[in-house]
């Protein structure tokens, strides 16, 4: 086990100021290195450290988000002796002549995070805490984030879900059965200067027995394989069994009211029904759930791309390959999914599940999104008839992108299809009609939904069975925009 990190409370607070102090953020990164900095690795940075003015805030770009060694002066000039000295009480460099970096520090929104270093592929030690990885930025983009009394953050890694929890919960819990990643997340919580992260160590949801949460998060290791290599990829617990138990124990540690976002993987014996287990795992927790992969891949395509970090050495990589493939054959697997799942615990009103296909790449902040989606879902179980709809008044809840393709016909043009999609959160989208378009494009809550579509039909000149028409389509594009809070009903 590494001896790093030390998590010094004070000293990391100090050290927490003095890169405040500087000016360390997203913003100066984006300005020093351009806005593909973040998605760079340990290759990159020779040519970046050459982007580099020599400022004080470029002298930490280069130590901490380069991992570059930089002289002790320069050091001094940057974060003042007492954050040079809470570099060593911490262990996050070692400081002599010259301050050589241990780990990285990421400004990640207002939020600064310290991690292991830039990963070495195989050669990571079992314990290895890693960063603001692209799994964490989705699970992140898809939590609510309402006040809460009480969070809770399951296999926390780096903490970094804890802490940003932890800026509006009352207190926030942090479990992980890695001893550093706990350390990490006790450092990064003074870095922030909070208070209010209490970490916990232990699997999953032992160290929280018979408690329950307003929000949980989870992003445990998920990864479905034969191997225990490492503790932020490998759970060790058979097939899919740990994403099981990660959302059968959330539905029980969930407060009425509360919100949880999970990270998991799920396994299938026919890639044309690739979803019937995730969805048992959902049903039985008696929350509502909305399931939504992100990718799925046979048995090759999973273990080629979690063992590509092998694939300078062709025979590793062989070898790796076909015992992840022997392993699900063993286990009759044709189909692997990777997604989140999100529960909602309400005592009234029916519970529902839905399940929709996301695009990880073109994901944004999701929260507010997913809060009034899962809040209209009691209205519209309460309905009844979809015809009922047509009474309620509802608005447009959210940024929505309206597409129209058209096609030359002779001498005129037509409409040959279009969609409604949603500019912002998951960026789902519907099918919709020019005319249906008119309709959502004009709701702003102040009438009903009738006499919105009747409004439309007049202007354009709708027939009667033209104006049933769109009435039907109309309904129907309302009810899903309501069910992935697109849209809202007013009260």
């Amino acid at each position: 086990m590494s001896q790093f990190p030390v998590p010094d409370q004070a000293a990391a607070t100090d050290l927490g100021a003095a890169l405040r102090s500087v000016g360390y953020s997203e913003d100066a990164l984006n300005r020093l290195l351009g806005e593909d900095a973040y998605s760079g690795d340990q290759d990159d940075a020779p040519v970046d450290e050459r982007r580099l003015p020599d400022t004080p805030v470029a002298t930490v770009v280069r130590a901490f988000f380069l991992q570059l060694p930089v002289s002790r002066s320069d050091a001094v000039r940057a974060l003042g002796e007492r954050g040079v000295q809470a570099l060593t009480a911490t262990g996050l460099a070692a400081v002599g002549e010259e301050v050589d970096p241990r780990v990285r520090i990421l400004p990640i929104g207002n939020v600064l995070l310290a991690s292991d270093g830039y990963s070495r592929d195989g050669d990571d030690p079992p314990d290895y805490v890693a960063t603001y990885t692209p799994t964490a930025r989705v699970l992140d983009s898809l939590t609510p984030r309402p006040k809460v009394e009480r969070a809770l953050d399951v296999g926390t890694g780096s903490g970094v879900h804890a802490l940003l929890a932890a800026r509006h919960a009352r207190h926030v819990t942090a479990t992980d059965v890695n001893p550093r990643a706990l350390a990490y997340t006790q450092l990064n919580a003074a870095l922030n200067g909070l208070a209010n992260i209490e970490c916990r160590q232990g699997s999953l949801f032992d160290p929280v027995d018979g408690e329950t949460f307003d929000l949980i998060t989870c992003n445990a290791p998920y990864v479905v394989s034969p191997e225990r290599r490492w503790a932020y990829r490998d759970s060790g617990f058979h097939e899919d069994e740990v994403s099981a138990r990660v959302v059968k124990a959330a539905g029980e540690h969930l407060a009425e009211g509360g919100f949880a976002s999970l990270l998991v993987s799920w396994l299938a014996e026919d890639e044309d029904s690739p979803d019937e287990r995730v969805l048992a795992w959902v049903e039985a927790t008696g929350c509502s759930g909305w399931i939504l992969p992100t990718q799925g891949s046979d048995p090759l395509d999973h273990a080629a791309e979690w063992n590509s970090h092998l694939a300078g050495d062709p025979q590793a990589f062989g070898e790796a390959v076909d015992e992840w493939e022997h392993y699900f054959e063993r286990l009759g697997v044709r189909w692997v999914s990777e997604g989140a799942v999100l529960l909602h615990r309400r005592s009234n009103g029916r519970r529902a599940i839905r399940l929709d296909q996301v695009d990880e790449e073109d994901l944004d902040e999701a929260g507010d999104q997913i809060q009034r989606a899962f809040e209209s879902w009691i209205p519209l179980s309460e309905l009844g008839r979809p015809g009922r709809l047509l009474d309620a008044r509802v608005s447009v809840a959210m940024p929505l992108l309206l597409e129209r393709e058209l096609e030359p016909q002779g001498t005129r043009v037509i409409d040959v299809e279009g969609r409604i999609e949603l500019a912002a959160g998951m960026k789902q989208a519907v099918d919709a009609t020019a005319d249906a378009q008119e309709v959502i494009a004009s709701l702003d809550g102040s009438l009903s939904l009738r006499a919105v579509i009747e409004a439309t039909g007049d202007r354009l000149g709708l027939s009667d069975g033209e104006l049933s028409q769109l009435e039907s389509e109309v309904l129907d594009i309302t009810h899903v925009l309501l069910e992935i809070g697109a849209l809202e009903v007013k009260a």
